[in-house]
């Protein structure tokens, strides 16, 4: 008795859901469901799947005044200052990078390291080591590289005036 009362039930809140979708009309960027606004604009109905839109945030008035208005001029000595500084940061940098790399060749030892506990067992879990200290170097260099790449950005009045600072 419940299932004969429940098929019919569960048919009609298929064919009522189906019934709830309305046709969807684009115009342009826009999507609409109202027939006649779909018509003013002379806007193409879609067929098929379900469409679902979501409504874009308004940027923040304060954010973009702030993003309109032109940078405010920095005074040179604060400037050099400010150089100064990432040039030193620049250089801690590439200190502990360079200190990292001799850590990693050392380990590397010249694509032979030393075999760890279960790796003595295990070919498979050395040869993986060995890849993965192999691209350590390999990414640990592009660091260095790219460190260096910034150094030679930095002006050279900054590079003096630390030189002569840390004296």
């Amino acid at each position: 008795m419940k299932i004969v009362f429940l098929i019919p039930t569960a048919a009609l809140f298929l064919v009522s859901a189906v019934w709830a979708q309305d046709r969807i009309y684009r115009c342009g960027n826009e999507y609409t469901n109202t027939v006649t606004e779909a018509q003013a604009k002379s806007c193409k109905l879609i067929s098929g799947g379900n469409v679902t839109v979501v409504q874009a945030h308004k940027p923040n008035a304060n954010r973009v005044a702030a993003a309109t208005q032109p940078a405010q001029r920095v005074d040179s000595g604060e400037q050099r200052a400010k150089d100064s500084d990432s040039r030193l940061i620049l250089e801690s940098e590439l200190k502990r990078a360079e200190a990292r790399r001799a850590d990693l060749l050392k380990e590397y030892n010249n694509g032979e390291p030393e075999k760890l506990g279960p790796e003595l067992r295990n070919q498979q879990k050395y040869l993986e080591r060995v890849a993965e200290l192999k691209a350590s170097i390999a990414r640990n260099d592009k660091d260095i590289d790219g460190i260096r790449r910034e150094l030679t950005r930095v002006p050279a009045a900054a590079a003096s005036s630390s030189a002569s600072s840390q004296k």
